[in-house]
């Protein structure tokens, strides 16, 4: 595989490992919920990157698709680089617009992608798959950074979307470019689009015929007499033993021992006309799939729509070429079922959440999302139009959309990094549910699931191997004062078959007491603990 290049790639390539957890703040005035949770429709406002990292210890392998629009660094769109990698040459870049004139802007926004795709990957479930929206700019190399990281095996398939509906009079080449991209990738070589619905409206059974409804199909092959002459024969009805020969560019579409058996299992509907050509009886019931190969030409929604959404929504034009919910839509569809969850690292105005509410409309589905916003708009921008489209907007030509496709999101902010060392010294302590999906999500690498957690026992989950517990306050008098003792650790209860790992600030057991009670110790505070099984 051919190595993509770029400056400052060195510094990025683990980058992602350095981003510390940070703590998700709720915020239930600009949530729409009757309980803020992590598990409901989540919009995260901060840095993309640090909020993809806060979401692994819930969301690791856990999103079914990801869809994301990034910047298309065409030099007009006034976005900076502004992750904090120890490189001077990246020091110097932080803040700075990327524009035209920018020699390295190719360099920054690889630099800038590199991380992201990496934490979006780790997000992915085995069978998800992640679709990025990008144009002429950075397609190729966007190709090449993914085969790098999701694997060159895993693509999909590179989708062009026809994404203007006028031609552009203003081009200095005379070349109105009128399409974008899609990348499609999976996790795992067994990824599939589940393909366009066939459309079954067709099919009907005019002629009573009991094996059920068909539709007829052409006979006509597609290679002449040099390419297959054993396609090329006389096909004679036998009933009135008229002949019918092949078109000498096209054949038959199949051989002539098919065809016979065709003939006579009565597939075959002669011509009523002089100059008619056979056809094939095609049943609906004998189909393999009611679906057929997703096209990679997407055509009938433009970006024209997206602007148009916007402002029956917001009654004017209050953000730039937004992507139609209708074509999130699309592709969302081909791989989301009940339950799925969507992530939208760069939510701009938040089509990704309506175009999961579409669907959960349509079929009465429970897909989730979770969107995340970096610009200020977030809250009266993104958040605002997932408001909107579950209340309802009176003046929206849709039926649905009128009365509010309903539904439910919760709000959080990006807060302080959790740094162990910082909680003795009694700098910014994380809440007890914060720190408790931290350490267990980085001492065990399984998904934290705060249904289980029991502040009062100082349980906080169950993983494959271990029952895990936390003793902490965010509180420096309590901190001093806490250890584990044996009548703490007797009074954890019955350890079932799995050995029992311990979070405390310290202890007052000897290893033949922790190895009597099946317990493992870990200290607080400290960086990243991993057991090594």
């Amino acid at each position: 595989m051919a190595t993509l290049n770029f400056k400052g790639k060195a510094f990025v390539q683990n980058h992602h490992l350095l981003v510390k957890y940070h703590q998700l703040v709720p915020r239930r005035e600009k949530s729409l919920t009757d309980k803020v949770s992590l598990h409901d429709n989540l919009i995260l406002h901060g840095d993309n990157l640090k909020a993809l990292k806060a979401l692994l210890p819930l969301y690791a392998g856990k999103v079914k698709c990801i869809y994301i629009d990034p910047p298309y660094n065409t030099g007009n769109e006034k976005w900076a680089y502004n992750d904090n990698v120890n490189s001077p040459m990246m020091q110097d870049w932080l803040g700075k617009v990327v524009d035209k004139e920018d020699l390295t802007r190719h360099d920054k926004w690889l630099c800038m992608m590199t991380p992201r795709l990496k934490l979006l990957h780790e997000l992915l479930s085995d069978d998800g798959i992640i679709f990025v929206s990008i144009d002429d700019n950075e397609v190729h190399r966007l190709r090449s950074l993914m085969d790098q990281i999701f694997g060159e095996e895993k693509i999909i398939g590179e989708l062009v979307w026809r994404s203007r509906n006028f031609p552009d009079s203003r081009p200095l080449t005379g070349l109105s470019v009128d399409h974008e991209y899609v990348l499609a990738y999976g996790k795992s070589e067994t990824s599939r689009l589940r393909g366009k619905r066939r459309d079954i409206g067709k099919y009907a059974n005019p002629d009573e015929d009991p094996r059920g409804d068909w539709t007829s199909c052409s006979l006509l092959g597609k290679a002449n007499k040099q390419e297959r002459p054993n396609l090329h024969y006389d096909l004679v009805n036998p009933d009135t033993q008229e002949v019918y020969r092949p078109n000498p560019q096209t054949g038959w579409i199949c051989s002539p021992e098919t065809m016979n058996k065709k003939i006579a299992e009565n597939r075959i509907l002669w011509p009523k006309r002089p100059k008619g050509r056979p056809r094939e009886k095609v049943f609906l019931n004998e189909l393999k799939s009611g679906f057929l190969g997703y096209p990679s030409l997407i055509d009938g929604i433009f970006t024209s729509d997206g602007t148009q959404e916007i402002r029956e929504l917001f009654g004017e034009k209050v953000i730039v070429f937004p992507k139609p919910s209708f074509f999130v839509k699309e592709l969302i569809e081909q791989v989301v079922t009940e339950g799925d969850v969507v992530l939208d690292s760069f939510a701009g105005s938040g089509p990704t959440a309506q175009a999961v509410f579409q669907l959960n409309k349509q079929d009465g589905g429970n897909r989730h999302f979770i969107l995340i916003e970096c610009e200020d708009y977030a809250n009266d921008l993104t958040a605002e139009r997932v408001r909107r489209v579950i209340k309802g907007v009176p003046k929206a030509k849709d039926e649905h959309l009128k009365k509010g496709l309903g539904g439910s999101f919760s709000y959080f902010e990006l807060g302080p990094p959790i740094e162990m060392e910082a909680i003795l010294s009694g700098d910014n302590f994380p809440s007890y549910a914060d720190l408790a999906r931290y350490v267990f999500y980085t001492a065990t690498g399984e998904e934290f699931d705060d249904s289980t957690l029991n502040e009062k026992n100082h349980f906080i989950g169950e993983s494959r191997d271990y029952l895990v517990y936390l003793f902490y306050k965010p509180d420096m008098e309590y901190l001093k004062a806490t250890a584990l003792t044996l009548d703490k650790a007797t009074a954890l209860g019955p350890y079932k078959d799995k050995r029992r790992l311990v979070f405390a600030p310290t202890k007052y057991l000897d290893q033949e007491h922790l190895d009597e009670l099946r317990i493992d110790f870990a200290q607080l505070p400290f960086e990243i603990y991993q057991l090594v099984k």
